[in-house]
């Protein structure tokens, strides 16, 4: 982990988390044709909140250089929601540090289990989450863009 990132809690509706957002759904937007008008997945800013979910803001000092979402599936199970990380942060562990942090998030809230889905464009995703213990499992959502779904244990 990158010794000056650190958490915190945020909605993704609110400043620095909305500005992130939109930059995430414009790289979406541009990775995936058609998206605007028919979404692969949505999720609320209401979903990523206590008591049941939350949103998480990691900063380098002062700036906000990523993003990320957890919400409940039901049945002892939580979804990792919009990860996103700055450009010039990538490559440097930010990543894998927010994804640690929103497991850690997850068995705090006293979830079993994580899963998430990712498209054909995410292929730096799919790789960290292979290497850092989720397996491939059937689709459980109806995510059209999705062509992978992962989940792991907590």
């Amino acid at each position: 982990m990158p010794e000056a990132l650190r958490f915190r809690p945020g909605r993704s509706d609110e400043t620095p988390a909305r500005d992130l957002m939109a930059s995430l759904n414009e790289l979406l937007d541009a990775q995936y044709p058609g998206r605007a008008a028919r979404p692969g997945s949505v999720t609320t800013p209401d979903e990523m909140v206590p008591p049941a979910g939350t949103f998480l803001v990691g900063y380098e000092g002062e700036r906000a250089v990523a993003i990320g979402g957890l919400r409940p599936l039901g049945d002892g199970a939580c979804e990792i929601k919009r990860m996103y990380v700055v450009p010039d942060a990538r490559s440097r562990g930010v990543g894998r540090a927010l994804l640690a942090a929103l497991e850690q998030a997850g068995r705090t809230l006293g979830y079993r289990v994580v899963r998430l889905d990712a498209g054909a464009e995410q292929r730096h995703s799919r790789v960290l989450f292979q290497a850092t213990g989720y397996r491939e499992i059937p689709p459980y959502n109806r995510n059209h863009i999705a062509v992978y779904f992962g989940e792991k244990q907590l």
